[in-house]
C-alpha cells in the first residue's frame, strides 16, 4: 500500500478513535491530546469526573513515545521492518482498548481504574500513530491534528486562487489534495464513530481494529 493510502487509513482512525475515547470516557481526547488541557480546565472549574485520567494522559503519551523511539532505533539497527511492526503493535493497542472498554464499559467515571488502564491502551495506540507520523511519513500532513491541516489547506487555496506570490502550482495543488483527503478522512472517522458508539457503544471499536489490521497488513517491508 502507497503512503497516501496509510496516511488517510491512519487519519480515519484517529478521528474515530478521538471521538469514541471523548463519547465513552467523559471527555477524554485520546489523539488530540492538547484538547485535555482545555477539558481539564473546564473538569476543575465544573467539579466533575476525569481530572485523574486528564492529568495522567500527556506523560504516558510521553513515555510511549519515548519507548517507540528506542524501539524503532534497535529495529533499525537489526534490519527489522519497522513500519510493519510499529503497525502491528498499534494495532495490537488497539485490539486492547476494544476488549477492555467492551468488557468493562461503560466507565461513568473515567478516574476510576479500569477506566484509566482502557484510556491507557488506547492512547498508547494513538502515541504510536503519532510516532509513526513522524517517522515514517513526515512528508505528508498530521493525522491527528486537524487545525493545522485546516490552516494549511486554506493557505493552498488562497495562494492557487489569488496568486498573491509566486508559488509551485503543482507542489501546492498536490500538497493541498493531500491535506484535504486527511481532513476528510478524518471528519468521516469522527462522524462514524459517533453514529455507530450511539448504536452499539464501545462495539464501534472494532471498526478502527479492522482499519488497523488493514494498514499493517497491506505495509510494504519498509
Amino acid at each position: 500500500m502507497k503512503a497516501g493510502g496509510q496516511f488517510q487509513l491512519l487519519s480515519f482512525n484517529a478521528g474515530f478513535v478521538d471521538t469514541t475515547g471523548f463519547l465513552g470516557l467523559q471527555g477524554l481526547f485520546l489523539a488530540h491530546i492538547t484538547g485535555n488541557f482545555v477539558t481539564l480546565a473546564a473538569t476543575l472549574v465544573m467539579g466533575t469526573h476525569g481530572v485523574l485520567a486528564k492529568v495522567l494522559v500527556l506523560p504516558e503519551f510521553i513515555l510511549v513515545l519515548a519507548l517507540g523511539r528506542l524501539g524503532v532505533a534497535r529495529m533499525k539497527a537489526r534490519g527489522r521492518p519497522i513500519l510493519r511492526v510499529a503497525l502491528a503493535a498499534m494495532m495490537c493497542a488497539l485490539l486492547a482498548f476494544f476488549v477492555l472498554a467492551v468488557v468493562f464499559g461503560p466507565f461513568p467515571d473515567s478516574d476510576a481504574p479500569l477506566a484509566l488502564i482502557t484510556a491507557f491502551a488506547g492512547l498508547t495506540a494513538m502515541a504510536m500513530q503519532n510516532a509513526v507520523q513522524r517517522v515514517h511519513f513526515a512528508s505528508l500532513p498530521p493525522t491527528t491534528l486537524m487545525t493545522g491541516n485546516i490552516t494549511q489547506a486554506v493557505i493552498d487555496a488562497g495562494d492557487l486562487i489569488w496568486k498573491l506570490e509566486p508559488v509551485d502550482a503543482a507542489a501546492v495543488r498536490a500538497r493541498l489534495v493531500r491535506t484535504l483527503r486527511g481532513i476528510i478522512s478524518f471528519a468521516c472517522g469522527c462522524a462514524l464513530a459517533a453514529l455507530l458508539y450511539y448504536f452499539f457503544g464501545f462495539w464501534c471499536l472494532a471498526v478502527p481494529v479492522a482499519v488497523g489490521v488493514l494498514a499493517a497488513t497491506l505495509t510494504e517491508h519498509s
